[in-house]
């Protein structure tokens, strides 16, 4: 071998030489970096896709559930609740997924309960060792109808006779009426029905249970009572006071074809008729519709005086009353303990006040022409407005009648009266029947909030009140 061919050929030195070049040079290392962390990348993508899958899938399942459970507790459903949620699941493609469903009712409530699962394969957990993920769904809906006390405040004045608007309400509220009071909520629900117009009747039987001033005289003509302005404040009659009965007679004046006025005295200020009386505290929903579809449009419109008696037949203080009348048979037996306390938890008290206009202002005879009996009697036999145009010279008829009620006046009462019941926990729905917008904004006041209020017209009547029933028989999602 030639000196030549041993110079080409590395020694040992050369070759330990290479090796500390190489462990120097760092040339490649971003790129060995960069593939590392692609693969973390990639690895934990995979994971939030694979988590991402299991998501939608529990909402999907979950949607199912909160709708099975829901459809199932509702008290009008007439399946068996359990059958009703599993149908629910295998029409979704879902039917093995449930894993109990529990069902739990009585008298007046029904609660469901369902407990689902299923699994999602990963995709790519699986190559960290886990193959599937577990998506737990779990529901439950309870339907309750609780003690409830309802005051249906209904406006029957003359404007009512406008535009089929009496028909509407009359098919509205006896639709509301058979809704609350399902043979269900049997002992449950009691409604006092409230019909005003310029006054509200009270009838013989609670009038004759409250401290009418002997005074003044009385007369079995009508039965209206007259209530103080600092009363609207507060949400109960005032036991410690004597009230007056109200005058019986007719301010509206009508005229035939000729012009000559007539003397009518059907359109009293105080409703007359025994349909316009007060109903109290009944679940008696033939008897109800009955008196609804008798209404006639009458005289003037004074909300504040129909909310007033809504109000103080939810007040406690008018117990002994109750107590009185069921004892007469009057109110059934099972309410003779409402109303019931503001304190009980298991009793909601609402009013439901309709009306179709806005306050307005309303007269009364001077006391000097009506303070005896033989008054009393001449002015039911004679229209106000024809007596004095034919019987009283021109320029003494204003001394006949005096302004009782403006309609800024009403508009403040009935304020008053509302946020006295609001304050109590009374919930308020108001209903607007083609109002003004002055009417509008005054019944919007009074409800317990802007979604307590319904302004309609026509048929949307019967939309708002059946709105009102189903939100008394409350559907609610618990968990």
């Amino acid at each position: 071998m030639t000196n030549d061919t041993r110079n080409a050929m590395p020694g040992i030195s050369d070759l330990r030489a290479l090796c500390r070049d190489f462990a120097r040079n760092e040339d490649g290392m971003v790129t060995i970096f960069a593939a590392f962390m692609v693969v973390c990348m990639v690895m934990i993508g995979g994971i939030g896709v694979d988590m991402m899958r299991h998501e939608m899938e529990r909402t999907r399942i979950q949607a199912v559930a909160d709708r099975a459970v829901l459809a199932a507790a509702d008290l009008d459903q007439t399946l068996a609740p359990e059958a009703v949620v599993r149908d629910y699941f295998a029409k979704s493609g879902m039917a093995n997924f449930v894993s109990e469903v529990i069902v739990d009712e009585g008298l007046n409530y029904r609660k469901v309960t369902v407990d689902a699962e299923a699994t999602v394969n990963t995709q790519f957990m699986d190559y960290l060792g886990v193959q599937t993920l577990r998506v737990p769904a779990y529901s439950s809906a309870e339907e309750k109808v609780n003690k409830v006390e309802i005051s249906l405040v209904l406006d029957i004045s003359g404007s009512m006779a406008d535009n089929n608007k009496m028909l509407n309400l009359q098919n509205a509220a006896k639709e509301f009426v058979d809704t609350v009071l399902d043979p269900a909520n049997q002992n449950l629900i009691s409604v006092n029905v409230v019909p005003y117009s310029e006054h509200v009747n009270v009838g013989p039987d609670i009038m004759n249970l409250l401290n009418i001033n002997p005074v003044n005289p009385t007369h079995n003509y009508s039965h209206c009572v007259e209530i103080q302005d600092h009363e609207f404040d507060k949400t109960y009659l005032n036991d410690n006071r004597n009230y007056f009965q109200m005058q019986h007679f007719q301010w509206n004046f009508y005229s035939n074809e000729s012009g000559n006025l007539l003397n009518t005295r059907y359109d009293t200020v105080c409703p007359r008729q025994s349909y316009e009386r007060i109903t109290p505290l009944s679940q008696d929903p033939i008897a109800i519709k009955a008196q609804i579809d008798q209404f006639m449009p009458r005289a003037g419109t004074s909300i504040f005086l129909g909310m007033k008696w809504g109000v103080a037949l939810l007040d406690p203080s008018t117990n002994d009353i109750v107590n009185t009348l069921a004892g007469q048979g009057v109110v059934d037996a099972a309410f003779s303990n409402r109303p019931a306390a503001y304190s009980d938890v298991e009793t909601l008290k609402t009013v439901i006040l309709m009306t179709d206009g806005q306050n307005d202002r309303s007269y009364r005879i001077p006391q000097k022409y009506y303070n005896s009996a033989s008054e009393v009697t001449h002015w039911a036999n004679y229209n106000l407005q024809f007596y004095i145009n034919y019987y009283v010279s021109p320029h003494h008829r204003w001394r006949f009648y005096e302004q009782m009620y403006t309609a800024a006046q009403g508009d403040t009462l009935l304020a008053n009266i509302c946020d006295a019941a609001k304050e109590k926990k009374i919930l308020i729905w108001s209903i607007g029947f083609e109002v003004t917008d002055h009417g509008a904004d005054v019944m919007r006041n009074c409800a317990s909030s802007s979604s307590h209020f319904f302004r309609v017209e026509g048929v949307e009547i019967s939309k708002a009140f059946s709105a009102i029933a189903r939100q008394i028989n409350q559907l609610r999602l618990i968990q």
